[in-house]
């Protein structure tokens, strides 16, 4: 009961903060062309559950390798989303690459049409995500560095770069023009699902110093007028200097989206808070075998209270997402306990009972 109270108590802090947060926030910002509660529910309502997994390939160890001329691999994509498609996954949330588009605008939005064609074999429909604050803070084109034994996500970097994040005027209008190639090149594409402008904004310490960027993006997504719905989502609900990230996001998203890595109780009650925003929602992160936060336990509450459940991790690769974010094997023995991902680089699942679990819930078993 203890416990319980303390959950409740920080999530009324979290939308107190968000409210007082969001009547500072300019009215005129780019909340203009938001969808409204009714549009985004009738969109949702027309969706089917929506279920699936964070995706990279395994042989790829960022966004980079994924995306690049050189290393985009169709086959070993082709194999990996017949087994999601097998698990009864039917979407997928997939990170784009500003520095392949900067070297390469045409031949990445052709590995995309690529991507989307092996998706729409298997009715699959991904969203896609623009910037990331987690990991890396610098990243190179060319060649990408072996993953790090042992050693969580060791490759994967953030975007855009953070030396570039220093000179706003030559960074800015270089990513207003790549988000806009994109989203107008695929604003009308049924392939796509959604879009998802920003992964976890103030993350690796940047704090507030997201904002304008995130500010921007919204505001360049919404001018080329896509005809999927966008969001970005919150994943910090104790830190007060993250408010004013989760305020505008929460009050300029058209659909609702979430991390929470934590057991059923605890995300039941994340669910119950942002319910009151009185929009869809999904959620954009979960699974840490670790802290509880399980297929078994945490997917059919979802699919219970009609949320989008996307985890993190699918094929134990390049990225490392096996071991744990904080704790190094530097032997790189295979953990007994998994933190993220569900099947062998062979197709194997690591345990047959998840996978089991899953279908029976897609209604593929």
């Amino acid at each position: 009961m203890k416990n319980k109270w303390c959950v409740n108590v920080v999530f009324l802090f979290f939308l107190v903060g968000i409210c007082v947060c969001a009547c500072t926030q300019d009215s005129n910002s780019s909340n203009n062309s938001r969808w409204t509660e009714e549009k985004i529910q009738e969109w949702y309502d027309n969706q089917p559950w929506l279920v699936g997994c964070n995706y990279i390939p395994a042989t790829a160890i960022n966004q980079i390798e994924m995306w690049s001329a050189d290393t985009f691999d169709p086959e070993q994509i082709e194999k990996e989303l017949s087994w999601a498609h097998e698990l009864g996954f039917n979407t997928l949330r997939v990170f784009l690459s500003s520095v392949v588009w900067q070297n390469d605008a045409a031949g990445m939005k052709k590995r995309m049409d690529d991507f989307l064609n092996i998706c729409g074999q298997y009715s699959i429909r991904p969203m896609f995500v623009f910037f990331d604050d987690c990991w890396n803070p610098e990243s190179a084109y060319g060649k990408q560095p072996e993953p790090k034994t042992g050693v969580h996500n060791s490759g994967w970097v953030q975007d855009p770069s953070c030396s570039l994040r220093k000179d706003t005027l030559t960074l800015y209008p270089f990513l207003q023009e790549y988000v806009k190639d994109i989203v107008r090149t695929y604003a009308n594409d049924d392939r796509i699902l959604m879009w998802d402008l920003y992964n976890e904004p103030g993350n690796s310490k940047h704090e507030e110093t997201s904002l304008p960027l995130l500010t921007n993006v919204f505001r360049w997504v919404r001018d080329c007028k896509p005809s999927q719905p966008i969001t970005a989502g919150v994943w910090d609900y104790n830190s007060p200097r993250k408010n004013v990230l989760n305020a505008f996001v929460l009050n300029h998203s058209d659909i609702i989206s979430y991390h929470n890595y934590d057991n059923e109780e605890r995300h039941g009650e994340c669910i119950k808070f942002l319910k009151m925003l009185n929009r869809p929602l999904i959620c954009t992160e979960y699974m840490a075998r670790r802290n509880d936060s399980r297929f078994c336990n945490v997917l059919p509450l979802m699919k219970k209270e009609k949320v989008g459940a996307i985890n993190w991790g699918f094929v134990a690769g390049k990225t490392n997402t096996i071991f744990a974010w904080d704790d190094v094997i530097p032997s790189g023995e295979e953990p007994e306990l998994w933190f993220h991902d569900i099947y062998r680089p062979t197709g194997v699942p690591y345990q047959q009972e998840e996978v089991d679990c899953i279908q029976s819930l897609t209604g593929k078993r």
